[in-house]
């Protein structure tokens, strides 16, 4: 049982950690990036929203310009809304930019041996490596035809019970996942995979709403339930088991069918039969293994699930957008078959839809911070060491000098020069390794609904 620490020692520790954030406050004779105005000891603590921080992040760019200092006690926090100086930074000075700051939070809800976590260093490459040995550009090409597959039964599912689509495109995404990571196919709107799946994205997201890593500004992990703050730490424990069986059911799963020789060809099927031959000199061990099963199935089915109802919310309020989109299609497609994944070229309108849809709605706003290891200046700003690093993908979406009436949507933007969005799948080298699966998955089931259906809002609204 955890021992509850006393109300005084917990106050004296905010205290003293108040004064040594002041302490070391970071001086230097080159300016550090424009900043609102502060409140003494508590920075700008009490200015930080709760939710939609993308947007709040974005209009002080307006303000105070694309990069943008903000202070939290014992943390220092760069804001970068603008795509060059994400590139400038995150990509071209990568060795610099890579690391995270550590959350309590997520190792708590269970989250230890997830790469998108894991600070700078040998762990993160090993995970990388094996992770873009199983999802490079090449290899993805092996997975189109199940891809191409799962947007069929998608259309059938929409066409069934349209009223459920948000059911049916929470399947789409987790099933084509599950196929390739496990080797596992969804039959059933009742499978043991899916459940786990979609339960595991589902408590993520509850966490997400109430938690940031940058907000630890405390060591929430030994503070009683009872103390402010605490909540997000709270739901983390309870989610736990949660996520512990999305580790090892698949894996054990895997494992068992891998024995008797009814394992289908997958990533986990892949890695346990090394570790079944090879034993302790295998590379990786079992729970990096189930790590990276995890991060990729989680990752790649809750942002493509994100992206496609942003797709479909599009498709109502534009109308004609969609049109558009229909024309194109039946231009194209000879007989009334649907799109495949060869007729991706020469449809280019629907390649601007998808850009479109990626860059109006970021189903990941603020994405996950970076972490800074060194000093560093950026166009006559000191940035300190151990800055967290924020990618507003909001910020740089919505930036007037590269997009012209940022907040409307239009697919023709790009078809009179303007640049495709970045940093939906993140930067340098933390940049998703699921990127190029994550895309053609979207693609598919876009340009197929799009084949088969027209997308209207319910009778008596709008």
């Amino acid at each position: 049982m955890e021992q509850s620490l006393s109300p005084t020692l917990v106050f004296a520790s905010i205290v003293l950690l108040w004064i040594l954030a002041i302490l070391i406050r970071p001086r230097n004779s080159v300016p550090l990036p424009p900043s609102p105005p502060a409140d003494p000891i508590i920075g700008h603590l009490r200015m930080m929203p709760t939710d939609d921080q993308g947007t709040f992040f974005y209009e002080l760019s307006k303000k105070y310009g694309k990069v943008v200092y903000l202070w939290l006690p014992g943390r220092t926090m760069i804001i970068i809304n603008s795509a060059q100086a994400a590139v400038d930074l995150l990509d071209k000075r990568s060795a610099l930019y890579s690391d995270r700051p550590p959350s309590d939070v997520f190792m708590l809800m269970g989250w230890e041996e997830t790469i998108a976590f894991f600070p700078y260093g040998e762990r993160l490459r090993k995970h990388r490596k094996m992770i873009n040995d199983y999802l490079r550009r090449e290899k993805c090409k092996d997975y189109l035809p199940a891809q191409a597959l799962e947007a069929r039964k998608l259309v059938e599912n929409l066409a069934s019970t349209p009223e459920r689509f948000l059911d049916h495109l929470s399947r789409f995404s987790a099933a084509i996942i599950i196929r390739i990571i496990y080797g596992h196919e969804v039959v059933s709107d009742n499978d043991y995979y899916v459940k786990i799946v979609t339960e595991t994205a589902h408590c993520l997201r509850r966490l997400y709403l109430y938690h940031k890593s940058w907000n630890e500004t405390l060591t929430v992990k030994y503070l009683p339930s009872w103390c402010p703050g605490t909540y997000p730490a709270t739901q983390a424990r309870s989610y736990r088991p949660i996520v512990d069986l999305m580790h090892t059911y698949p894996f054990e799963d895997v494992k068992t069918k891998t024995a008797n020789g009814t394992a289908n060809d997958s990533f986990l099927r892949s890695h346990v039969e090394g570790l079944q031959k090879q034993g302790s000199a295998y590379p990786y061990p079992a729970k990096d293994i189930k790590g990276a099963a995890a991060a990729i199935t989680n990752a790649g089915t809750d942002t493509t699930h994100a992206t496609l109802m942003a797709f479909m919310l599009t498709m109502v309020l534009y109308p004609s957008i969609q049109a558009k989109a229909q024309e194109e299609l039946d231009n194209w497609l000879d007989s009334g078959r649907l799109p495949d994944f060869d007729d991706r070229p020469h449809l280019p309108y629907l390649e601007c839809l998808l850009q479109e849809t990626y860059r109006w709605h970021s189903v990941t706003p603020t994405g996950i911070p970076h972490k800074s290891t060194e000093d560093d200046i950026y166009n006559g700003m000191f940035i300190p060491k151990g800055s967290i690093i924020v990618a507003n993908t909001r910020g740089i979406t919505l930036d007037e000098d590269v997009y012209k009436d940022p907040l409307t949507f239009d697919p023709s933007r790009y078809q009179r020069g303007e640049p495709h969005p970045i940093g939906h799948f993140g930067f340098g080298r933390r940049i998703c390794p699921g990127r190029f699966l994550a895309d053609s998955s979207v693609w598919i089931a876009m340009a197929t609904i799009l084949a088969i259906f027209n997308i209207s809002p319910p009778m008596g609204h709008l």
